[in-house]
């Protein structure tokens, strides 16, 4: 293990991230907000000064050596120090009951989670909201991806980083260099989230709301400057925007390279984005028909929008509400809580479990009963035209195992907090799955500020073994893991 390397890069990780508070910074300068611009100089100070000192007592590092471990220490040591040092702006301004939920509420952020523990979100100033949001904006591609794309100068072969970060079971090398598919799913990204912020303007949202809108958008985030959140615009267009680009952020970004490329024949056979929108469609038109059937709203144009936003919103993990759905009929909130374990597709900003998993487990499920009728048949799993390698359907169904056991033993520590079943089993899904709202206790209407600041730190935890899919983050804590 190269721990020089590891803190020589984290310095100029934390750097980068210095730098980009600047933004804020500015917003704080042209708002008149002296409180918020005196915290976020006074974190960019401090963040400095750790880079600095990482730098001196890593002198004799010339060259970067970055292997596999030293990747998944240097992606989770990344995410835990970058969030210590971004809540500080938050924790200056005393916005927030302690620093546990100053952690939480930026954890929340940088993991695309969306979860808040703040009460009352329009009072804060907007400087803060801005970087708030700007993280959501900045986790959905990862952080790390980002640095390695615009900062290739320092020559680090990127590959193991970007697949500690990155989501899916498989990583997709779009050109010949790390570097340069970094580059191009960035600028993508960069692409399709300047298009949402245009067609927010046109609903007549100001550059601010459009903004920070987006970053919760397209990050699959949720984080929005308003308590009620979409709602709280009360525009059809506005929701009808985002119910587009939440699926556009929910799909794999690769199909956006191959659509560049015109190679469209590998986005229309992509089997994960058929089964996709497949579950889209299917779950919104069985809550949409049973939302008009009760009588819930007025017409079927207005039930079907309602239950597509709200479907959307939780599979890709958004986490954005229109309505208060937790006053729907028990079926239609059933349906949401099952697109929470599914989650968006494999290299997409979502969380969750991912489309290509729970697809390739129903496949597993069934070729074993095909065996057990013919029990020398000779099975293959296929998503689409693709074929899954047995190595990849063992690995997916390993991961599905240890997730499923994280939220089992997580639901039980928060338990400890006397709070009712589903809220404790909904907000560890949520976290675990970076999906941000849930049910019970932790509908549209609350937030985590419910939960003691211990209870924050776990949630912190799960939402960071969720970001960065439990292995990334659970191998550094073995005995393999540091042994020579």
């Amino acid at each position: 293990m190269n721990i020089a390397s590891v803190f020589r890069f984290l310095a100029y990780i934390m750097l980068f991230v210095a730098l980009i508070l600047l933004v804020p910074a500015v917003m704080a300068v042209y708002y008149g907000e002296p409180e918020s611009l005196r915290a976020f100089m006074m974190t960019m100070a401090i963040m400095l000064l750790f880079s600095l000192l990482c730098i001196f007592l890593t002198r004799k590092q010339k060259e970067l050596r970055i292997g596999a471990r030293e990747s998944m220490l240097i992606v989770t040591l990344t995410w835990v120090i970058m969030t210590a040092f971004g809540a500080l702006p938050i924790y200056f301004t005393d916005s927030m009951r302690s620093y546990a939920a100053c952690y939480f509420e930026i954890m929340s952020g940088f993991t695309t989670t969306g979860a808040t523990a703040m009460p009352d979100i329009e009072i804060q100033d907007m400087s803060l909201l801005f970087w708030r949001n700007l993280t959501n904006w900045l986790g959905g591609m990862g952080v790390v991806v980002l640095f390695i794309a615009v900062l290739p100068i320092f020559g680090v072969k990127g590959t193991s980083l970007v697949g500690a970060e990155s989501v899916g079971p498989t990583k997709s090398k779009l050109t010949p260099t790390i570097q340069r598919t970094a580059l191009a799913l960035w600028s993508i990204y960069i692409g399709i989230s300047m298009l949402q912020v245009v067609f927010l303007l046109f609903g007549g949202l100001d550059l601010f709301n459009s903004f920070t809108v987006m970053f919760g958008t397209m990050g699959a985030a949720g984080f929005a400057p308003l308590n009620a959140s979409i709602g709280g615009y009360h525009s059809v267009y506005i929701e009808w925007v985002c119910i587009i680009f939440m699926i556009l952020a929910g799909a794999n970004f690769s199909l956006y390279f191959f659509i560049l490329k015109r190679e469209f024949r590998k986005v229309t056979e992509d089997g994960e984005l058929r089964l996709y929108l497949g579950i889209i469609l299917l779950f919104s038109l069985l809550a949409a028909i049973q939302l008009f059937s009760k009588g819930i709203y007025s017409t079927f144009s207005e039930s079907f929008r309602q239950a597509a936003f709200h479907i959307v919103s939780f599979i890709t993990t958004t986490g954005f509400s229109a309505s208060d759905y937790t006053a729907w009929p028990m079926f239609s909130q059933i349906l949401i809580l099952l697109t929470c374990f599914v989650g968006g597709c494999a290299g997409s900003a979502g969380g969750g479990i991912k489309v290509v998993r729970i697809g390739t487990l129903f496949k597993l499920g069934h070729n074993e009963m095909i065996r057990r009728i013919h029990p020398n048949a000779v099975c293959t799993v296929k998503l689409g035209n693709v074929k899954i390698e047995p190595s990849t359907a063992h690995s997916i169904a390993g991961f599905v195992g240890v997730y499923l056991l994280t939220m089992l033993i997580g639901t039980a520590v928060i338990a400890l907090t006397d709070q009712d079943f589903l809220t404790c089993f909904t907000s560890v899904i949520l976290c675990l799955g970076n999906i941000g709202i849930g049910l019970g206790g932790i509908g549209m209407s609350m937030t985590f500020d419910i939960f003691p600041d211990w209870a924050l730190w776990v949630f912190s935890f799960l939402m960071l073994v969720g970001r960065l899919e439990l292995f990334t983050v659970y191998s550094i804590f073995t005995y393999s893991f540091w042994k020579r």
